[in-house]
């Protein structure tokens, strides 16, 4: 992986050339990205691959013969991948296979930048020794359940529900029906251990057990996911 001085190496694989015209044009306006090639087949790209190091792959999901997702499996080190796809149902398949983002076709440099520039703080972030732990650092917090302050634990938090004007923090031993808003919820809890996932609901991200048909589910409770949020709920899922 290169320093952060030194653009990252793409290699874009689709069999459909006006989709590998766009995604170059992209990276050619991108400073910190640099095309080291195309490929127009999967089986092509897997040969580039073992000789040709390439440490960001833009990645066309629907091929004939071996598709995006079957080349992802045969790599053992992957580079970093941002996959391309013609819909929006291969969401789940992008998190399974741990990948940095995905575009819909036709991709919008907007939204490329988007996922470009995603692809850089995660190949930064591996460079950078990851910061110990401080005593400093709170695990818990406390929330008013009547007329006491209630102290809640965030690793025992499974989920947070809303329910009126009332929000309902719902732990392995509790249920804690607390006044507030959601967003007062959000900002009390850490943004790397919750995410919120809907309206009506935030999640402890490591209290998660399955994602299935756009709903997650956490110890037989199924809370839906929000469209709105299903991008970023499942690449938070997907860095977790």
């Amino acid at each position: 992986m290169p320093n952060s001085t030194v653009p990252l190496r793409c290699l874009v694989v689709d069999d459909d050339p006006l989709s590998i015209q766009i995604v170059e044009n992209c990276i050619a306006n991108t400073p910190f990205l640099v095309s080291t090639g195309t490929c127009d087949s999967a089986i092509a790209a897997a040969e580039v691959l073992r000789v040709q190091p390439v440490d960001l792959l833009f990645l066309d999901v629907e091929m004939p013969l071996m598709s995006g997702i079957d080349l992802l499996r045969t790599l053992q080190h992957p580079p970093l991948v941002v996959l391309i796809t013609s819909s929006q149902s291969y969401a789940v398949q992008a998190f399974e296979q741990s990948v940095v983002d995905y575009l819909v076709k036709p991709v919008s440099y907007a939204r490329f930048l988007q996922a470009a520039q995603k692809a850089l703080e995660l190949a930064e972030s591996r460079l950078t020794p990851a910061t110990a732990p401080t005593e400093a650092d709170a695990d818990f917090t406390f929330v008013k359940v009547d007329t006491r302050l209630v102290k809640v634990l965030f690793d025992e938090v499974r989920y947070v529900e809303a329910l009126g004007d009332y929000v309902h923090i719902v732990t392995g031993q509790s249920k804690l029906i607390v006044y507030s808003t959601m967003k007062a919820v959000e900002e009390k809890f850490p943004t790397a251990l919750f995410a919120r996932v809907h309206r009506s609901f935030i999640v402890n991200i490591k209290r998660v057990q399955a994602i299935e048909d756009n709903t997650i589910i956490i110890e037989n409770k199924h809370i839906p996911i929000g469209q709105t949020y299903l991008r970023d709920v499942l690449q938070r899922l997907n860095k977790f």
